[in-house]
């Protein structure tokens, strides 16, 4: 990300809307170490009573509990798990689903026990070979029991659904292998669309201000509704107030999608209109804390353009910290005018019709994934980067970290977490993958990434973790960028790490980052999502909290 992404430098950046109403599903906080076994001795240690012992408390309570709720679950978990098929329950549980959920939280204590006391304390104790190897195929057994337990769990949480899960079903099968994360189906044959026709000499001005780049894009993609909205060709924001965006997208890209002109650059506008550059009329959807959402700083940097600025309007009272949900009847009856070109502000915060803009591909009717992407020259780097050093299996990780301390703790529950209790979720999830490298991209010192490495385990091995390197000449997977004179550019640095995660097998992002939120919306788009993808420890807390200032 720029060496990382300099979309995610703010303190200020706040977690856009549809991650307010995502739920959190729980999790247990386990306590593993795969470190290599040590050469010191323990006389004290019965091998031959402890395999029975542990084999015992390992199979004894899941043999239990496979008895008794498939009295009352009709067969839940039978023997070869074969199928299972849950009751759509409406809005409440059935008692023997109530019963079967105490009962899973009673084992999975004792299984986090089991893990967190008894294995933890004898595994300095293990001194020959085949104890070692008993020790690991215990653990593994333990592992692959709480998963399970955890997956029943949320089963049976889920009593509106009715569905048919098989052995081999990515939501049910605890067995970790290529199959564990299947790509997610994301296109809906009832995706809902509005045809973008403008009116040629018709102009929406974009303006977006706030944040860093990711918020800039998620505000163009709202400007692009709006303009299809009220149809009218949107023009791109100059270079000169904001991102230079023809280094990272095609604006062409977008038109061609379409299949008539839609957008232009500021540039073909200013040409196009040299006698008359003119915004005629604002009429701002934000009234606060400032009408249309952009201080008098900005608005001198809009003047500098040589633009004369007409009437500012109001329509009604909208802040930014608390948007009201809007409807495509209320924008249209409310931001309708004649007039050739106008400018409704800074719209990243807007709260409009936003099933519409969350669907895979946008609301937009186009003929391609999605409009707003990657240049062609950012996603031939990516590909060749992938290529070079990663291969078709690798999962992705955003691992925010620069600013991120103070932002999370001020939600709750906080979304910064330890390094050690980070790699415990990666490994779970590589696990789950069975990806043999993992792609980091992060704003993280490199005193945090050494010690995620030193802790990202797998069978005893460690999974490497790859970072962009610097250029090299010898090194032609980025000579696209530099023939261009695009390298070394950190926003089309940023646009790269975005694009190498979009493309990965799975994603784990930062809960409360926009530059993750658009990369999910990228995995969307192009069909890459899969059932694995989710946030950084998703359901945990972190362990320990600092105390605020």
């Amino acid at each position: 990300m720029g060496r990382d992404s300099p979309d995610e430098d703010e303190d200020r950046e706040i977690l856009i809307h549809q991650n307010n109403t995502k739920h959190r599903e729980p999790h247990s906080t386990l306590r593993i170490d795969d470190s290599a076994p040590p050469t010191r001795r323990h006389s004290g240690v019965n091998f031959s009573s402890l395999n029975k012992r542990y084999l015992f408390a390992i199979f004894l309570p899941v043999l239990i509990l496979i008895l008794y709720v498939s009295v009352d679950l009709h067969g839940l978990f039978p023997a070869n798990v074969a199928k299972v098929r849950l009751d759509s329950a409406g809005d409440s549980m059935h008692e023997s689903e109530l019963r079967a959920l105490y009962l899973l939280k009673q084992q999975q204590s004792q299984l986090v026990a089991m893990w967190n006391q008894s294995f933890f304390n004898i595994n300095n104790s293990i001194s020959n070979q085949n104890s070692y190897r008993f020790f690991q195929d215990a653990k593994s057994i333990l592992l692959n029991q709480i998963s399970l337990n955890k997956q029943i769990q949320q089963v049976l949480l889920s009593p509106h659904k009715t569905s048919n899960f098989s052995q081999n079903d990515d939501a049910w099968n605890p067995a970790f292998g290529p199959d564990g994360c299947r790509k997610k189906d994301s296109w809906a044959t009832d995706r809902r669309t509005i045809e973008w026709n403008p009116k040629q000499d018709k102009y929406l001005f974009a303006i977006c201000l706030s944040g860093q780049m990711s918020n800039h894009l998620i505000c163009l993609e709202k400007h692009i509704f709006f303009a299809a909205v009220l149809g009218r060709v949107l023009v791109m924001p100059s270079f000169r107030v904001d991102y230079q965006f023809s280094r990272v997208l095609d604006i062409e890209h977008i038109n061609k999608c379409v299949g008539r002109k839609v957008a232009v650059s500021f540039e073909e506008f200013e040409e196009s209109r040299i006698n008359h550059l003119h915004i005629e009329k604002f009429i701002c959807y934000f009234s606060s804390p400032q009408p249309c959402y952009i201080d008098k700083e900005h608005m001198k940097e809009l003047k500098l353009l040589k633009l004369y600025i007409g009437k500012i309007e109001t329509p009604w009272e909208e802040d930014v910290k608390k948007p009201s949900k809007k409807t495509i009847q209320d924008i249209e009856a409310t931001f309708k005018s004649d007039d050739d070109v106008i400018a409704i502000g800074d719209v990243y915060y807007a709260d409009v019709e936003s099933d519409w803009l969350m669907q895979p591909g946008g609301p937009i009717a186009h003929n391609c994934k999605t409009l707003i992407e990657p240049s062609r020259l950012i996603l031939l780097t990516a590909q060749r980067f992938i290529q070079t050093f990663l291969g078709s299996n690798f999962v992705a990780v955003h691992f925010r970290r620069h600013g991120f301390l103070k932002f999370c703790n001020a939600k709750k529950p906080s979304c910064f977490y330890p390094t050690p209790q980070a790699a415990d979720c990666i490994t779970r999830i590589v696990e789950r993958a069975n990806a043999p490298v993992i792609y980091l991209s992060t704003d993280a010192a490199e005193s945090e990434t050494r010690l995620l490495q030193s802790l990202v385990l797998v069978n005893g091995k460690t999974i490497p973790l790859v970072r962009r390197p610097a250029h090299h000449s010898a090194e032609k997977w980025d000579s696209l960028l530099y023939r261009h004179h695009l390298g070394g550019d950190t926003q089309v640095e940023a646009m790269l790490d975005k694009t190498i995660c979009a493309l990965s097998s799975v994603f784990i992002g930062a809960s409360g980052s926009t530059f993750t939120e658009d990369i999910l919306r990228l995995r969307k788009s192009w069909g890459s999502a899969s059932v694995c993808d989710e946030y950084l420890c998703q359901g945990e807390d972190p362990n320990f909290i600092a105390k605020d200032e």
